[in-house]
């Protein structure tokens, strides 16, 4: 007798249960497709502009170390341009290159120079850094 109230019980439960329509499934994809497109879309926008600041702060730090460079080599007068420091070996900095101008602040040349260093990635301007050169 037990038994078979168990299995009536049961089958009270399977008998309603007629199963997911199509318009309920289609309904479901159409919410999970409206949350999903705003979330994807952050994704994007997080990546480039996570690429963007990456290439920002490799070419400062690449243009900072030039300075450095410039500064600590023989003061040259007249000069128009400095040799480079060696560039990193890492693939950080890969497509990357520097272009070292110097010009002299008064003509005579005095012992100041502006220096102006570039940094490019792949032909495209990132940073422009002005520093002074000073004959010690």
């Amino acid at each position: 007798m037990r038994l078979y109230r168990v299995i009536r019980k049961l089958s009270i439960f399977t008998c309603r249960e007629s199963g997911v329509s199509l318009l309920e499934t289609l309904v479901a994809l159409a919410i999970l497709g409206m949350i999903a497109a705003p979330f994807l879309s952050g994704l994007v926008t997080t990546s480039k502009a996570a690429s963007i600041a990456d290439e920002q702060a490799t070419a400062e730090s690449l243009a900072r170390s030039q300075v450095e460079w410039v500064k600590n080599v023989n003061y040259v007068y007249s000069a128009t341009e400095y040799s480079l420091a060696p560039m990193p070996g890492d693939k950080d900095y890969t497509n990357y290159s520097v272009v070292i101008a110097a010009e002299p602040l008064h003509n005579p040349d005095d012992g100041i120079q502006k220096i102006i260093v570039t940094v490019k990635h792949s032909d495209k301007a990132i940073i422009k850094l002005e520093d002074y050169k000073v004959d010690r």
